[in-house]
Parts: C-alpha cells; structure tokens; sequence
C-alpha cells in the first residue's frame, strides 16, 4: 500500500532537546526576526537545510564520474533559488545557515524590498492576496523566490494597494526598505 493520502506526512524534524535554554532563546528570536507564525515553521526549514547539506556530504563521498553528473545540476538549482552565487562550490552548502534559507522566503523579500512597514506586515498582504510573484498572486509566506522572481514581486494586479494614494502605500514609502542585515 503508498498510504493514506488524506494523512500529511510531517515535513520537519524537532529538536532533539527542546528546553534547551539557548535553543529556546535562538529559536525565539529567529521566530521574531523573520515572522514565522510558530517553531513548526522554522524546524522545517532547519530540515530543509539539513536534507540540502546531507545531499552535498554525500555528493563528496562519491567517485569523480558519478560526482560530477550530479553536482553541477545541484549547484545551479542553488543558485536559481538565490542561496548561492553563480560560481559556488560544493563546500560553500556546506557553510550554508538557517538565515540563508529564511532570507529567501517571499515574506522576508516583500519586507527587504519595502513593500510592508513590517514583517508581520508582509505576511498579512501575502495571505491576503495583495502581493504577486511573475504575474501571478502567491498567497504563501514561506514560497521561496528564485532568483529570477525577486524582480518581478509586486503588489497585485487587482489590489487595492495598488493604488499609490492608499495609506498603507504612504506608510511604507516613508520608512523606505531597511537595510538588509548580514550575520
């Protein structure tokens, strides 16, 4: 049998010690930082990036030949998703974090590109329909932007955002887009 298909499988992995003082501290700030809506949503990107790197660790392990077919396609689907340059090498997903991955979600770029006075914000006008990726309307926090989209990420076509008289658009254009940070 494949399985119930009414049945999600579980998308992430917990931490193996969840009290952990500093654990708890980390988690919550990234929570903050990045407008996750609970640790569920973090730990599933944690394990996102955990599956990423285990790909990369194996692909070392492996003979020249076959390392070669894999890799290269593996480090251009990297890069089309915007978390590594154009020339990476394979140790570079090795030094890749968690904040690389979240940087990439479609709530964290409206807010970078200062479409929303707040990453809270960012995360109402996506679920509510007001932001569109490419002529179309992504009503998903966590979508990842490739690198091709990030250009092309707007309030949508039939938003009334859209209007520049709107008062939220006169917030935001005051407050202008923050400076992304690094760390």
């Amino acid at each position: 049998m494949m399985g119930d298909p009414k049945k999600q499988r579980k998308k992430y992995e917990a931490p193996k010690n969840p009290w952990r003082k500093e654990q708890l501290e980390a988690e919550t700030a990234l929570l903050g930082e990045y407008g996750l809506r609970n640790k569920r949503e973090l730990w599933r990107y944690r394990t996102k990036l955990s599956q990423t790197r285990g790909i990369a660790r194996s692909l070392l392990g492996k003979s020249e030949e076959e390392r070669a077919l894999i890799e290269n396609d593996f480090l251009k689907k990297l890069s089309r998703l915007g978390m590594l340059g154009e020339n990476a090498i394979i140790d570079d997903i090795l030094d890749l974090n968690i904040r690389d991955l979240l940087e990439r979600r479609l709530q964290t770029v409206v807010f970078r590109l200062g479409l929303s006075k707040t990453i809270h914000q960012a995360r109402q006008l996506i679920t509510h329909g007001n932001i569109e990726v490419s002529d179309r309307i992504v009503r998903v926090p966590g979508y990842l932007v490739k690198r091709l989209d990030e250009a092309n990420i707007k309030y949508a076509h039939n938003s009334v955002l859209k209007d520049e008289t709107h008062p939220i658009r006169k917030l935001t254009k005051s407050a202008g887009p923050p400076e992304p940070q690094k760390g």
